[in-house]
């Protein structure tokens, strides 16, 4: 089965995840530095070769009340652009808060800051597609039960 790639995307540091082949498990991959929206899907096409995945999920800066800011618009814009390049599905998903329950985690375990400038952003991605993956699984859990599986 193919693997999902999880990206926490920014104008210069790019977050990524991978899941595991089963989909259940999101890991942290690494943080790339671009320089751009082309450089950053560039470097994700070589992820995605190396990795074998078969979907994207970038996560969407939404604002705390559920709409679409600023950086919606790039995000979109990122992802269309991925699919286009890619030929994959790429999906959105809500990366609300993802950024800073990452940053009050690593505080609260006593990381450096430095330490955590150069983590934040995989371990947001690993949220990301995490949060993904449970929320997709448990769909087809409830669905397998309501059709009367055990």
């Amino acid at each position: 089965m193919p693997r999902l790639l999880g990206i926490d995307y920014g104008s210069k540091r790019v977050g990524l995840a991978v899941s595991d082949e089963m989909g259940i498990i999101a890991t942290p991959l690494r943080v790339v530095i671009v320089n751009g929206v082309e450089s950053a899907v560039s470097e994700v096409k070589k992820v995605c070769a190396e990795k074998e995945i078969g979907t994207i999920v970038v996560g969407l800066p939404l604002n705390m009340n559920g709409t679409s800011g600023p950086a919606v618009e790039g995000v979109v814009a990122f992802a269309a652009l991925l699919r286009e390049k890619t030929g994959l599905p790429v999906e959105t998903w809500d990366e609300r808060l993802s950024t800073a329950m990452v940053e009050r985690a690593m505080i609260d375990g006593d990381a450096r800051r430095e330490k955590r400038r150069d983590i934040r952003d995989q371990l947001a991605a690993q949220v990301i597609l995490q949060s993904y993956l449970d929320r997709k699984n448990y769909r087809q859990d409830e669905l397998m039960h309501s059709e009367g599986e055990p």
